[in-house]
């Protein structure tokens, strides 16, 4: 039988538990209220926050419109090439001797003709003396000879022999005087010398350079095109030269010569334009950007191009489109972003492929503060036009 100790412990560890049970049930209703209350008032904050939202809605953005225009787009065969000069030479002298005299300066513009260099040929002209000396001398016996046969005093093998020594000598007269002209140095054609690089004294060996001459009249435009583009290149269409040395500067020539083969390494064919060179300005072997003109192709949509927005996950634009009226009856407008595809560029244009129609209206400027679906009105100022006075502190 158990002891009357035992009873009482039990008896209190019964009157204990209630006291713990009703611990628990005050602490979780006391969570039960906080968390609640921070619960009641978070949804009361969203709610207030948005109802502050709906009420301000931000005024409509400033946007300036353009209208998307069907037009005619012009057409280009683009390639790089480099610029040659038609006409180009490293002057040089055919045979070797001391320079005795120079003609020219650095620079200057010269005719077919004009002497540049004199080696010299005091020798040669004393030869070329000598050899006269003999023709006049061959051609008095000749004459001799001649009457003599005449009235039979001579054979007629001295009048042939007579007639060898004038051949002879007049031979050696044509001799030195290809040597003589050899020995003084001519420009081969009209142009323009480059640097000169001989001196007084110095003694030149055949084929030594003198100076450069380029006639700057005439270019060459080589370029090249890939091969899939042979079908729309002729001989005679007009070419659109640009060079870097003058931007924003377009020159005018003609395709005069297309390569018949194709480049193995680059499966790219090589195009020559030729194009006239007003005052001299382009150089040859400068870097020159060339295109083709092809015929243009009608009925493109085009946008201007700060109406696009180019990213890397597409180009898009803001449609701009009525929503409807205000209190006041004035047209309410709505920009919604559009997804476009497109084409080349041309003249601060870009041609749209697929996106758009023509008349519809597309935000050119604003764009930066814009969301789809926001509100806009439309503005005739450009924001991005230069002003006419600028500002001044």
């Amino acid at each position: 039988m158990p002891h009357a100790g035992q009873f009482v412990a039990v008896r209190h560890d019964t009157e204990r538990v209630p006291a713990v049970i009703k611990r628990f049930i005050i602490m979780a209703v006391a969570l039960a209220i906080v968390f609640g209350g921070l619960y009641g008032f978070n949804r009361f904050r969203q709610h207030a926050i948005a109802e502050f939202f709906a009420k301000n809605k931000p005024p409509p953005a400033p946007v300036e419109a353009s209208e998307a225009k069907a037009e005619a787009m012009p057409r280009y065969l683009s390639g790089i090439g480099t610029l040659a000069a038609m006409h180009q030479v490293t002057v040089a002298p055919e045979v070797g001797g001391r320079v005795t005299q120079i003609f020219f300066q650095a620079g200057a513009v010269v005719k077919a003709g004009d002497p540049l260099v004199q080696i010299y040929d005091k020798t040669d002209q004393a030869d070329l003396l000598n050899y006269r000396a003999q023709a006049k001398l061959a051609e008095a016996n000749l004459a001799r000879s001649r009457e003599l046969v005449g009235r039979n005093f001579t054979p007629q093998s001295t009048v042939d022999q007579n007639q060898a020594q004038l051949d002879e000598a007049n031979a050696g007269i044509t001799r030195v005087q290809a040597l003589i002209s050899q020995k003084l140095v001519r420009a081969p054609f009209d142009g323009v010398l480059g640097i000169r690089l001989v001196d007084v004294g110095q003694y030149l060996s055949p084929g030594s350079s003198i100076v450069t001459l380029t006639d700057l009249s005439t270019l060459y435009v080589n370029f090249t095109l890939p091969e899939q583009t042979r079908s729309q290149v002729t001989v005679g269409q007009a070419v659109e030269v640009t060079a870097d040395a003058f931007p924003g500067r377009v020159f005018a020539a003609k395709v005069t010569a297309i390569e018949p083969q194709v480049g193995a390494d680059t499966r790219a064919i090589t195009v020559q334009a030729t194009m006239d060179n007003p005052q001299n300005l382009l150089l040859p072997g400068m870097f020159a950007n060339a295109r083709v003109v092809l015929a243009p192709q009608p009925n493109v949509v085009t946008v201007p191009e700060t109406a696009v927005d180019f990213t890397l996950y597409g180009d898009s634009v803001y449609l701009i489109e009525e929503s409807g009226k205000n209190d006041s009856g004035q047209p309410v407008y709505k920009a919604t972003r559009t997804f476009v595809r497109t084409g080349d560029r041309f003249n601060n244009r870009v041609a749209i492929v697929t996106g758009l129609k023509p008349g519809d209206h597309v935000a050119s400027s604003g764009q930066l503060k814009l969301t789809s679906g926001a509100s806009v009105t439309v503005t005739s100022s450009n924001a991005l036009a230069t002003p006419s006075v600028v500002p001044r502190d």
